[in-house]
C-alpha cells in the first residue's frame, strides 16, 4: 500500500490540501476550497475578519476531494500531517476550545495604534533588540485591541492562537503553538529565548494565554476520533509540522540556509530571505522572524518583506478594468501589448490596509500620470503589475541594506508568477535570476510533515524531488527602461508618503 503525507495550507483566499507520495515525493492529488475566493468581512474600513469555522469547513471539503482522487487506486494510508497557515492572525478560544469571536486576520490594520503605543512606551531599542521588529500590527497588538474594545470577550479567553494553531487544535484536540509562530505574533523574545514577557506585561496579558510550545518539526498531537470521522481519515495520524505560510513556502522551495531567497505573489506579495545572524531594519519596514529550522544554537531567521496590495490589486483590475469575462492569461496578454513603463503611467498598489514597508501608513492605491489621450485599459493592467513589482524592489533595497544580497529568487509556478511579463519585470528591475519550481504551500506542508515525523534523514532528502520548471534571467537590453519606470514610480510614492 502506498503511503502519503497530507499537507494543508490555510490561506485567506482558500484552503488547499495535497497528498504527496512519501516514496517518490510526487504530488498525488491537490484540491482547494472554496472554488471562488473566500470572503473577508470588513465591518469597518481597515478591518479584516474571517470565521475559523469556515477554514475547517473548507479543509474538510478539500480533504474529501484529494482522498476521493487517490482513493480510486485503493485505501489511502496517511503517515503524517503538516499545516501551513496565513500568518499574524488572532483566534481566541475559551476553555472548551470554542471560538469566541471572528479571527482578526493578517491584513486587518485596526491594531496599528496599539503596536505604536507599545513601541513608544517600551522604546525602539528594547523592542528591536528583543523582538527584532516593532510590535506593529501583529497578533499581540490585535489582542490588545480585543482587551480594550471587547473586555467581556477578552475575559473569556483561555488561549490565543494563530490560524494554524487553531487547525491543529481541531485535528488533535490539543492547544499548542511553536516558537516561529510566537515570533510572528511579536510574542517571542530572541534575547531571552522565551515568551516576550516584557511585552506581555506592558499589555497586561497573562502568560497562561499562550498554548503549550512545541518544536516546528515534531509530533504535535494525533488526529482524534471525532476529527478523523469528519475528515474521512484514520484516527491517530500524527500532526508533525506547522509553520506560517511564508516560512513554509521557503521550505517548499528549498530555502533553508543563509542567503537563500523565496518569493510569492498571491493576495499579498512576499520576498523572504534567510539570515544566519540576528539582524533587523531600524525602521522595521521588513520583519524578522524565526525560520522553520531556527534554533537558539543555530540561528536561522527569515527576513520578510510583505506587500499587502499584490494579487488583490491584480484581481481588482480583472473584475473592474479588464473586459468582462477575460481570464487572467488573456488579461496578461493585453497588458503585455504595452511597452515597459506603461507610457508614463504609474500605479501604487497599496490599497489593502496599512503597509509595513511604509512604516504602517495606509496610503491607498493611486494612479499617477494618467493621460486620457494616451492610456487605455491595457496601460492600466500593465502599470498595476509593474507597480506591484516596483513595490517588491523598494522593499528589497531595505533587505540589501541589512546585508542580504539578492541574486537568485526561488518561486513557485503559481499566482502572478504564472505571468511571463511579471517574471521578466521582476528579473529586469532587480537584476536577479528567477528559478521557478513546481510546488506550493500545501506540498511544502506535506514535506514538512515527513521531516517532522522522521521519515526522511535530512531536509535535503525530503526535497530531493523538487522539480525546477524554468529559469528567467534579466535582459540587459531592458535594464534602462525598467530603471526609468522605477524611478518615476518612486517619485510618485515619495509624493504620496511625504505630501
Amino acid at each position: 500500500m502506498k503511503r502519503y503525507l497530507l499537507g494543508f495550507d490555510i490561506g485567506s483566499s482558500s484552503v488547499k490540501a495535497s497528498l504527496v507520495n512519501m516514496e517518490s515525493g510526487e504530488r498525488a492529488a491537490s484540491a482547494f476550497f472554496p472554488k471562488s475566493e473566500a470572503p473577508i468581512k470588513a465591518v469597518q474600513p481597515g478591518w479584516a475578519e474571517q470565521n475559523p469555522a469556515d477554514w475547517w469547513g473548507y479543509l474538510k471539503a478539500a480533504t474529501a476531494e484529494v482522498l476521493d482522487t487517490v482513493g480510486k487506486d485503493g485505501p489511502v494510508d496517511v503517515a503524517a500531517i503538516g499545516i501551513a497557515y496565513q500568518m499574524h492572525g488572532l483566534v481566541c478560544v475559551d476553555k472548551d476550545g470554542d471560538v469566541l469571536r471572528p479571527a482578526i486576520i493578517w491584513c486587518d490594520s485596526r491594531a496599528v495604534p496599539y503596536g505604536q503605543q507599545a513601541l513608544e512606551a517600551l522604546g525602539t531599542e528594547q523592542c528591536l533588540s528583543h523582538l527584532l521588529n516593532s510590535p506593529g500590527n501583529f497578533t499581540a497588538a490585535k489582542l490588545a485591541w480585543v482587551k480594550q474594545n471587547e473586555p467581556d470577550t477578552y475575559a473569556r479567553i483561555d488561549k490565543i492562537m494563530l490560524p494554524g494553531d487553531y487547525i491543529a487544535l481541531k485535528l488533535t484536540g490539543e492547544a499548542t503553538t511553536t516558537v516561529p509562530g510566537l515570533s510572528e505574533g511579536m510574542l517571542w523574545d530572541f534575547r531571552e529565548n522565551d515568551v516576550a514577557g516584557f511585552l506581555m506585561n506592558y499589555y497586561g496579558f497573562d502568560r497562561t494565554l499562550i498554548p503549550t510550545i512545541l518544536p516546528t518539526f515534531a509530533e504535535q498531537g494525533r488526529v482524534t476520533a471525532s476529527a478523523a470521522a469528519e475528515l474521512g481519515l484514520k484516527a491517530g495520524i500524527p500532526v508533525t509540522y506547522r509553520a506560517g505560510d511564508q516560512p513554509n513556502n521557503a521550505l517548499s522551495l528549498g530555502v533553508l540556509e543563509p542567503g537563500e531567497i523565496a518569493a510569492t505573489a498571491g493576495t499579498s506579495g512576499v520576498v523572504y530571505g534567510v539570515m544566519g545572524r540576528v539582524a533587523y531594519d531600524p525602521l522595521s519596514r521588513v520583519n524578522t522572524f524565526a525560520h522553520v529550522n531556527h534554533r537558539a544554537d543555530a540561528v536561522r531567521l527569515g527576513v520578510l518583506l510583505c506587500i499587502n496590495g499584490t494579487g488583490i490589486l491584480n484581481s481588482w483590475m480583472r473584475r473592474h478594468v479588464a473586459p468582462e469575462g477575460v481570464s487572467y492569461s488573456e488579461m496578461n496578454v493585453l497588458a503585455d501589448s504595452v511597452p515597459i513603463g506603461s507610457d508614463g503611467l504609474s500605479i501604487l498598489p497599496f490599497g489593502n490596509g496599512a503597509e509595513r514597508l511604509l512604516q504602517n501608513r495606509e496610503v491607498g492605491c493611486s494612479i499617477h500620470g494618467l493621460n486620457f489621450n494616451v492610456h487605455s485599459r491595457a496601460h492600466l493592467l500593465r502599470a498595476a503589475q509593474e507597480g506591484i513589482v516596483f513595490s517588491f524592489k523598494n522593499g528589497m533595497e531595505v533587505m540589501e541594506a541589512m546585508g542580504m544580497p539578492i541574486t537568485t529568487i526561488h518561486a513557485g509556478h503559481a499566482n502572478m508568477f504564472l505571468n511571463p511579463m511579471f517574471r521578466d519585470t521582476l528579473a529586469g528591475i532587480t537584476g536577479a535570476t528567477i528559478q521557478l519550481y513546481d510546488t506550493d504551500g500545501s506540498v511544502g506542508a506535506a514535506i514538512g510533515a515527513g521531516i517532522g515525523a522522521g521519515l526522511y534523514a535530512t531536509p535535503a532528502e525530503a526535497l530531493a524531488n523538487l522539480r525546477r520548471i524554468a529559469v528567467i534571467e534579466p535582459k540587459a537590453a531592458d535594464t534602462a527602461a525598467y530603471a526609468a519606470a522605477y524611478e518615476r514610480w518612486k517619485a510618485c510614492l515619495a509624493k504620496e508618503v511625504n505630501g
